[in-house]
């Protein structure tokens, strides 16, 4: 990612590199969106690079993007659905409406996971950018999610595959997941932005990602029903950020059924007023880059 982000930046995106800090920094209401309204062609230059990277050497390339869901799958069904016999309210009890449905807690916990434990080495990694060259900092947010979201979308391919193959249908409902799965993006780039300008600053944050995205797994709708645990629980899980994607994500894929618009409109206006809280972080914060790197 370092040597990509150094590539670019001195390529033909150099004039749209360069003429965006020629200011400081400022807080405006497009502010977190400029990534597409002033570095679009950057952003997705970024975001491409980034995905072909992670694949670079491999002998099956992008179709790991592909196999990998897969055997994620079969690991987590295997250890809830056979070992400790795991089974979801409201289904027939077979293991493919279990597997299924733990798949698609999977496939939104990843897309925050990989976000969330990018995010700490994100500026860190590509201090370079920040000592040597001017370059819009603010993209980099942008092409971590894109990033997670191109991996995010082959998994949901795969689901759609399996659940055609195992349960006989596929809803036509899915084509509304990109709603629900849209004010999570936003909730990444706020953590994204607030992070990855504080990680500058405070290197141990790194260290507590990894076990914050496993704790928001098992703290979450994506193994556990959480209609079925004690009252007592039950506000712990559903504090959980993801908990309500996940649990919209399978209305809209696995039960074939609308999703809660009226909550999702709330909780998208409050990942939108996130994404500004963090990326006001980032910017105020961002000067200090270059003395501490």
């Amino acid at each position: 990612m370092r040597t990509t982000l150094s590539t670019i930046s001195t390529g033909r995106w150099g004039a749209d590199v360069h003429s965006s800090s020629i200011h400081p920094p400022v807080l405006t209401l497009t502010g977190p969106f400029n990534a597409w309204l002033k570095h679009r062609s950057l952003t997705i230059e970024l975001a491409r690079r980034d995905v072909l990277g992670r694949y670079r050497g491999a002998s099956f390339g992008l179709l790991w993007s592909l196999i990998s869901p897969f055997f994620m799958l079969v690991v987590y069904t295997i250890a809830f659905g056979y070992i400790l016999r795991a089974r979801w309210p409201g289904t027939s009890g077979n293991t493919a409406d279990f597997a299924m449905l733990l798949f698609m807690g999977l496939i939104v916990h990843g897309f925050f996971a990989e976000c969330l434990t990018r995010a700490p080495s994100l500026i860190v990694g590509n201090a370079n950018l920040v000592k040597k060259i001017v370059f819009p900092l603010d993209v980099l947010p942008w092409t971590v999610v894109l990033s997670a979201l191109f991996h995010t979308l082959t998994n949901l391919l795969v689901f759609l595959l399996l659940n055609l193959l195992l349960r006989g249908e596929i809803h036509a409902t899915v084509l509304l997941w990109p709603l629900v799965i849209l004010p999570l993006g936003l909730v990444a780039l706020g953590v994204i932005w607030l992070v990855s300008s504080l990680s500058v600053f405070l290197r141990d944050i790194g260290q507590i990602t990894g076990v914050l995205a496993t704790a928001m797994l098992f703290l979450s709708s994506a193994i556990v029903p959480v209609d079925t645990l004690p009252a007592r629980y039950q506000v712990i899980f559903r504090l959980n950020p993801l908990t309500f994607i996940i649990d919209q994500t399978r209305e809209v894929a696995f039960w074939g059924r609308a999703p809660d618009w009226a909550g999702l409109g709330a909780y998208a206006l409050g990942a939108l007023l996130f994404a500004y809280c963090g990326f006001a972080v980032f910017q105020k914060t961002r000067r200090g880059f270059a003395d501490v790197l």
